[in-house]
C-alpha cells in the first residue's frame, strides 16, 4: 500500500488501545498482552485493516496481530477500530524481516499473507514474502503444523510461492486458482484490495501451507 507521509503518524498511533508500542518486549509472552493462552494468528501487511478486524470479530477465541512496517499504513488500519478496546486484536509497527525478534520459537499458530508485493523482477525475488529465507523464518516462529494462508491476484507470484513451499517441504492443501468460484469462497474474508480486484473479474489465488518442523 502506498500512502503519502502523514506527519505525526507514529505519535498518533499511541492513542489507539489496539496499537502496541515496544512490541519486542512481548516476545515469548504475548499471552500476557492478551491475558489468555489462545492461539496467535498474525497478518504480515495489514492494508487498511478490514481483513484482520473482521477475523477478530468473528473469532474471539483467537488472538490476532497485524505486523506492518509503515506507520501511515498502521494508522489507517487502527483508525478502523475507532478507539475501541478489542481484547483479541493488536497492531504493531515492525519489520517482518525481523520476525524472530517479535515472536519466540513456536509462538504463532497461523500466518496470513494477503496480496503481498509480487516483486516481479527476477533480481528482486529475495524480497518476495514467500522466498525461501522468509519461509525459514516463518517456520521458526510457527508451531508444529502451523499454517501459512496465502492470497494473491498475481499468478506468477502464486506459482513461485507454490514452488517455494514445495522446496521447503511445507504441506499444501486447499489450493485454488479461482478462489471466488471455489468452495472456499463461502468462508473467505476479503481485503480491500481483494474486493477491488475481484470486482474487475480478476482471479484470486489461494493456498494453505502447513509447517512441519525440521
Amino acid at each position: 500500500m502506498r500512502l503519502r507521509n502523514i506527519p505525526g503518524a507514529e505519535s498518533a498511533l499511541r492513542e489507539y488501545p489496539t496499537f502496541v508500542d515496544h512490541p519486542v518486549s512481548y516476545k515469548g509472552r504475548w499471552n500476557e498482552r492478551f491475558g489468555n493462552d489462545n492461539p496467535i494468528h498474525i497478518e504480515i501487511g495489514c492494508g487498511k485493516g478490514r481483513f484482520i478486524n473482521t477475523l477478530a470479530e468473528r473469532h474471539p477465541a483467537v488472538n490476532f496481530i497485524a505486523v506492518e512496517l509503515k506507520a501511515e499504513v498502521v494508522l489507517r488500519a487502527v483508525q478502523r477500530t475507532e478507539y475501541r478496546e478489542i481484547p483479541n486484536l493488536a497492531f504493531v509497527q515492525f519489520d517482518a524481516t525481523q520476525l524472530t525478534e517479535l515472536f519466540a520459537d513456536r509462538e504463532v499458530s497461523r500466518l496470513y499473507l494477503n496480496f503481498s508485493d509480487p516483486w516481479p523482477k527476477t533480481r528482486h525475488a529475495k524480497r518476495r514474502l514467500t522466498y525461501a529465507s522468509f519461509l525459514q523464518t516463518y517456520r521458526q516462529v510457527l508451531k508444529e503444523a502451523g499454517e501459512i494462508h496465502l492470497k494473491t491476484d498475481n499468478e506468477p507470484l502464486f506459482e513461485f510461492s507454490l514452488n517455494q513451499f514445495a522446496a521447503e517441504r511445507f504441506q499444501m492443501r486447499n489450493i485454488t486458482f479461482d478462489l471466488h468460484q471455489s468452495k472456499l469462497a463461502e468462508e473467505n474474508v476479503m481485503t480491500e484490495y481483494e474486493e477491488r480486484f475481484s470486482s474487475r473479474g480478476q482471479r484470486i489465488y489461494r493456498v494453505e501451507a502447513s509447517c512441519q518442523i525440521k
